[in-house]
């Protein structure tokens, strides 16, 4: 059974930064496949925050370009995001995902295996 684990939430100051990893040693096709991390605030839907593909190319939504960083140790099956300049309105749990079906990024509505989220929480 594919297991992803969450660490690195916790609360910040507005400006601060955080680095948020993800432990996937149970996804057999980890050195293969694409990763993302995706967010999910209190009353709103679950939204796309980067993406890995196994070759190390990046994707990054428009709101978080800039601010966010993904990254990835194929040897250890970790999957890492560097966020900066942390904002109140990053406040979420913030969650990994990798693809059920096939080695394609997820997305919010594609079917994922999903780690148990990490929260982050940023004070004004």
């Amino acid at each position: 059974q594919v297991r992803l684990m969450e660490s690195g939430g916790g609360s910040v100051q507005a400006g601060g930064s955080l680095k948020l990893s993800c432990a996937a040693s149970t996804w057999p096709y980890f050195s293969m496949g694409c990763m993302g991390w995706f967010r999910q605030a209190p009353g709103k839907e679950r939204e796309e925050v980067a993406s890995i593909d196994n070759d190390g190319s990046t994707s990054y939504p428009d709101s978080m370009r800039g601010r966010v960083t993904v990254s990835r140790d194929n040897a250890k099956k970790t999957l890492f995001l560097q966020m900066n300049m942390l904002e109140p309105e990053d406040t979420a749990m913030y969650y990994c995902a990798a693809p059920q079906i096939g080695l394609i990024c997820p997305t919010p509505g594609s079917l994922n295996h999903w780690g148990q989220g990490t929260q982050v929480t940023v004070s004004s």
